[in-house]
């Protein structure tokens, strides 16, 4: 059992990916990061056990325990842009997404290091998930991605004013059949929450990398603006918002068993 990534295995199509929810981490990194770093402010908080609930529906969930300031498992090895014209905030990153520097002595992560963390903490995770999604496909016929995130509904330094509550991303498309991505908006759209559909969040490397429509294998990202279910002065769960929240994302998730498994 890898210390990266918490595995459980369900009974349906079903993988929910939760890479970015992790706090963990390592003792050397710790020791020459700053304070704003130490606090691990971009953490998508609480989205874990968010979607606990998702056991009970027949989810696999994986869920990372190491967090994106170690290495961001939403990026490509390579750190290639994912969004051009766009803040990048890295493959190992520099800076909190307000601008803040994570190390106090101002050096950047050396490409030794980097490629250390990759191996460590990158590669295993991305391995268990096309693990995964290859079981799956091999038991079902169909394996179903659901990419798991959230977010303060704002940060001026990545976008401009307030997030939707619900950011849904198929790469503009190409990550999941339109039938699918169609019947998610419109169940999103008929509930409580504000949605929409390859807005600034498309879905990032895990969407990109492991959607494969033609071959049945869907993926679709989801995230979420942290209002919906939390204090983000406190960083508190809201257990009346987090309740309603689930609702919805029950709703989805069962919109995307339905829809994406006959296609």
């Amino acid at each position: 059992m890898s210390d990266v990534y918490a595995f459980s295995q369900g009974d349906t199509p079903l993988l929910i990916s939760v890479p970015h929810d992790g706090r963990l981490l390592p003792d050397e990194q710790r020791a020459r990061m700053t304070a704003a770093g130490l606090s691990i402010p971009d953490t998508d908080w609480h989205v874990a056990e968010l979607y606990d609930f998702a056991r009970d529906l027949g989810a696999s969930l994986l869920i990372a325990q190491y967090s994106r300031y170690v290495v961001d498992l939403n990026r490509p090895p390579d750190d290639g842009s994912l969004y051009e014209g766009q803040v990048a905030t890295g493959l190992c990153p520099q800076h909190t997404f307000a601008g803040e520097p994570l190390y106090s002595d101002g050096a950047p992560v050396s490409a030794e290091e980097t490629e250390h963390r990759i191996e460590r903490y990158w590669r295993p995770y991305h391995e268990r998930l096309a693990q995964a999604l290859d079981e799956l496909s091999a038991r079902y016929g169909c394996a179903l991605l659901w990419d798991a995130h959230s977010i303060p509904s704002r940060v001026p330094r990545l976008f401009d004013g307030e997030l939707p509550v619900l950011n849904l991303g198929n790469f503009d498309g190409s990550s999941s059949d339109a039938a699918v991505a169609g019947e998610l908006y419109r169940v999103a759209a008929a509930s409580p929450h504000s949605v929409v559909l390859n807005g600034r969040f498309k879905g990032g490397y895990i969407t990109r990398q492991y959607g494969d429509p033609a071959n049945r294998v869907q993926a679709v990202q989801l995230e979420l603006a942290q209002r919906a279910y939390m204090d983000e002065a406190t960083l508190d769960i809201d257990v009346v918002l987090a309740e309603r929240l689930r609702e919805t994302l029950g709703a989805l998730l069962r919109a995307y068993t339905r829809t994406a498994a006959v296609q």
